[in-house]
């Protein structure tokens, strides 16, 4: 074996290199026409960022630095002019629009070829699309309707909702960003009746969608519950459309779970498309997306810039939005006219996507006196002192619970109702919403305050409270989460059931699954092998759904995963009350930590490329 094969099976053996990471640079190593210890390292190091979240490794972050905390294992990055001339030289690198396995951009970041090539085609369709401009807009019918569905109260500054509607009238790209109850679907509700009374709008093909299934279904129940404020009739409100699906059940995945139906070839056959949770969108998937969807159709993104980013490779939402401060001053002038609201120009916005992108500004959830709206600003300005001062004199709404309570018995007795409910022969859809009631939240898998521990403590609170009183691993009351794909039942990773004793008597233990179309579906637990406990979920997991009350657990020891972002969407996930569980060192590191993604998709929307 090589010296530069011992190398990454050193690293392999100290955990800093997972079995891929290894195995691609030791193939790609065997066959370069130039092996090196730099070239080895540059391939492992690409493959791991990758699997943590980057699309790509900038080398300018670590060339000429010392690679990995372990003393035994550190390594010295070579400097940066001299590893990218050995990086081109190898012959399995090469520059942009080659044909090699990874790319080395002219900014120094190193890309497998597969994730360069998904930057530049969503870059590209996202800029052909932002620069497209919906010409058959009758003015008079938007500015009445906009007039009728926006009940704008003077004195408040601009509505924001009504900007966000207009610019996605009149743009074929949109993105409506906002915190917890801004009313990014109050908006999208109005926008939907807003393009039914356009000229030909009763013929528009709809579709609503979300990355998770959870996400598709509080989508759905939101633009349904809307829908009833309306100043419409009957009929124009029968016209709005309320199905929502999952982005993978839009696209159309394969049996075989090796592709979509729907791609460059196939479109979809949609005039409009809004997702939700936006955040969550990976840039594969985001790129298959725009792949699939018609140059001619709308395409409208909505989510929280501040959220977390996708567990997969990619920040997509946050790269959208980067250098939008506001439009240009063509468009301002165009918004002014229709809406009559305040909009100005704003000349430090450097993305071509600003005038596609609109940041809803009010939270109509959390008002100025509410103590979760002002701990997730803390948070998201990095304010450890404010965050930490709120969270102890937060008084009913939010707390930091004494480090001697223990979270799994908390969690146990906020669980107790439940099985109580399906004692007394509760209905599946309101044990569905005792489910929402309450979630606790952690940080890691892993560990002594990791999911797996929790929702195994949390268990054992429960067999001792004598609500489980079955030995086997599946019984009335647990609440499952898929976490895989299952393409043959038409589930999804993160879709959550309640195992209960199937309606046929004859038929015995099974899963209820809440579908968005509000029909509860029935699944044997032996076709659900890849399912797991969910008292206790992962923060990343639980982004697209809201609870009344949430917990969260922290580790002890401040953790690489930890960042603010996490913070905020753990924050965000309540209505009404959150409860942090965890050490003053490890919170303040959190706040104080950024969730930086690498990736050249800002950079691509941010100045003229030559495709």
């Amino acid at each position: 074996m090589s010296q530069n094969n011992n190398l990454l099976r050193d690293l392999h053996r100290c955990n800093q290199l997972n079995d891929l990471d290894l195995y691609l640079a030791e193939y790609l190593l065997g066959e370069a026409k130039a092996p090196s210890q730099s070239l080895a390292l540059a391939i492992a190091l690409t493959s791991h960022a990758t699997s943590e979240g980057d699309v790509c490794l900038d080398l300018n972050d670590i060339a000429n630095e010392r690679l990995f905390s372990d003393a035994e294992m550190a390594v010295q990055a070579p400097e940066l002019e001299r590893w990218s001339a050995e990086l081109l030289s190898s012959g399995v690198v090469g520059r942009p629009g080659d044909w090699q396995p990874l790319i080395l951009d002219a900014r120094s970041r190193l890309y497998l070829h597969r994730y360069w090539e998904y930057e530049q085609r969503l870059g590209q369709s996202l800029l052909l699309r932002a620069d497209s401009v919906v010409e058959a807009i009758d003015l008079g019918v938007l500015k009445k309707g906009l007039s009728t569905l926006f009940q704008y109260q003077s004195g408040r500054g601009s509505d924001w909702q009504m900007i966000a509607a207009a610019t996605a009238l009149l743009r074929r790209l949109s993105i409506i960003s906002g915190g917890p109850g801004t009313g990014k679907t109050t908006t999208v509700v109005r926008l939907l009746a807003l393009l039914r009374q356009q000229p030909g709008g009763e013929t528009l093909r709809f579709a609503l969608a979300a990355p998770t299934g959870m996400a598709a279904s509080r989508l759905q129940q939101a633009i349904q519950q809307s829908k009833a404020s309306l100043p419409l009739s009957p009929q124009q409100l029968q016209a709005i459309p309320e199905q929502a699906s999952t982005l993978h059940r839009l696209l159309g995945v394969n049996r075989q779970g090796t592709g979509f139906r729907h791609h460059r070839n196939n479109p979809l056959l949609l005039d409009v498309v809004i997702v939700d949770e936006a955040s969550m969108i990976d840039v594969a998937l985001m790129t298959k997306l725009l792949d699939a969807l018609p140059q001619q159709a709308r395409l409208i993104l909505l989510g929280d810039r501040d959220q977390l980013a996708s567990v997969e490779a990619g920040a997509v939402l946050g790269d959208l939005c980067t250098g939008c401060e506001g439009p240009d001053q063509s468009f301002t002038q165009v918004l002014k006219d229709i809406t009559g609201q305040a909009v100005e120009s704003e000349s430090q916005s450097s993305s071509r996507l600003r005038n596609s992108v609109v940041v809803l500004r009010e939270s109509y959830r959390f008002d100025v006196d509410s103590q979760i709206g002002k701990l997730a600003s803390a948070i998201n300005q990095g304010d450890a002192r404010t965050a930490r001062h709120l969270l102890l004199t937060g008084g009913d709404e939010i707390a930091w619970l004494n480090a001697d309570l223990s979270a799994a018995k908390v969690a146990s007795g906020r669980y107790a109702r439940l099985f109580q409910e399906i004692a007394a022969g509760a209905t599946v859809e309101s044990l569905f919403s005792i489910l929402q009631e309450f979630r606790l939240l952690c940080t890691l898998r892993e560990g002594p305050h990791g999911v797996n521990a929790m929702n195994q403590a949390i268990t054992h609170e429960l067999i001792r409270a004598g609500y489980i009183q079955d030995d086997s691993e599946w019984y009335p009351g647990r609440p499952v989460m898929l976490s895989r794909n299952d393409y043959q039942l038409n589930l999804y990773n993160g879709e959550t059931g309640i195992v209960l004793y199937h309606p046929d008597p004859d038929q015995g233990l099974a899963v209820a699954f809440s579908g968005v179309d509000g029909q509860t579906r029935w699944v044997s637990p032996s076709r659900l092998p890849f399912c797991e406990t969910v008292y206790a979920v992962t923060v990343h997991k639980s982004q697209g759904s809201e609870f009344k009350e949430v917990l969260l657990q922290m580790p002890d020891q401040p953790n690489p995963v930890l960042c603010r972002e996490l913070l905020y969407t753990a924050i965000t996930r309540s209505k009404e009350r959150f409860s942090l569980m965890g050490e003053k060192k490890t919170f303040e590191y959190t706040v104080e930590h950024q969730m930086q993604r690498n990736s050249g998709l800002a950079d691509l929307l941010a100045t003229p490329v030559d495709m």
